[in-house]
């Protein structure tokens, strides 16, 4: 198993949980992640990423577990689409009506072919994956496709795109459209059906601030 030699925590705002990352972005990204949160019912969630040097997604794979339950779900691109594999083992749905909360439904995707737009993933309550369309549409010094700024992205128009939503708990793979735009140094606006917010994020694009969801926190 290849050493990551970076790493990043966030703590979540939304709720009690955190996000450890350890990657290495060297030429693209490889990462191994863990989240951790008590809504809707308390997981762990253990991820691992892989985008190639233009920063677009190969690979993601999630692994989730409760009380009784255990789910995962395995998306790789190949040949110009996703193929989609998911797995459960326990109940996530008992355990949810048991808490309070409607059922989830299977994992993974119904139909996969509508996620053939789709260039990059989103993992539900993860701020990391934010940064996978930052860097791959030039938001940041660090993108591939700025190399002569020299801190930051100028302000420009919205990018609009297509991503493969991996909700978690439940790990049911949607489409979903996103908009991301460049507001200035260390700004990026984000935006998901009627939800809008503004991201503070370093020069690598890698997130500190997402309001209500998530704080990038510094190493003592």
């Amino acid at each position: 198993m290849p050493t990551m030699p970076k790493s990043l925590f966030w703590a979540r705002t939304d709720t009690a949980g955190s996000e450890h990352v350890v990657f290495d972005d060297g030429a693209g990204l490889g990462a191994r992640g863990v989240v951790l949160a008590v809504d809707p019912i308390p997981y762990t969630c253990r991820y691992r990423l892989t985008a190639g040097s233009d920063w677009a997604t190969s690979r993601l794979e999630v692994e989730v577990e409760g009380a009784g339950w255990q789910r995962s779900v395995r998306l790789e691109a190949v040949g110009g689409r996703w193929r989609v594999t998911a797995a459960e083992q326990g109940d996530l749905d008992a355990a949810l009506r048991a808490a309070g909360h409607p059922a989830a439904g299977l994992p993974g995707a119904d139909d996969p072919e509508r996620l053939a737009d789709a260039v990059d993933v989103d993992l539900g309550g993860s701020p990391l994956f934010n940064t996978l369309p930052v860097r791959r549409l030039g938001l940041t010094a660090a993108s591939p496709t700025t190399t002569s700024s020299p801190a930051a992205a100028e302000p420009g128009a919205a990018h609009r795109i297509t991503v493969a939503w991996v909700q978690v708990p439940s790990l049911l793979v949607l489409p979903a459209e996103q908009v991301y735009a460049a507001l200035g140094p260390g700004r990026v606006r984000f935006a998901s059906e009627t939800f809008t917010t503004e991201l503070a994020v370093d020069p690598g694009g890698w997130v500190l601030h997402y309001p209500g969801l998530a704080d990038r926190i510094a190493p003592r």
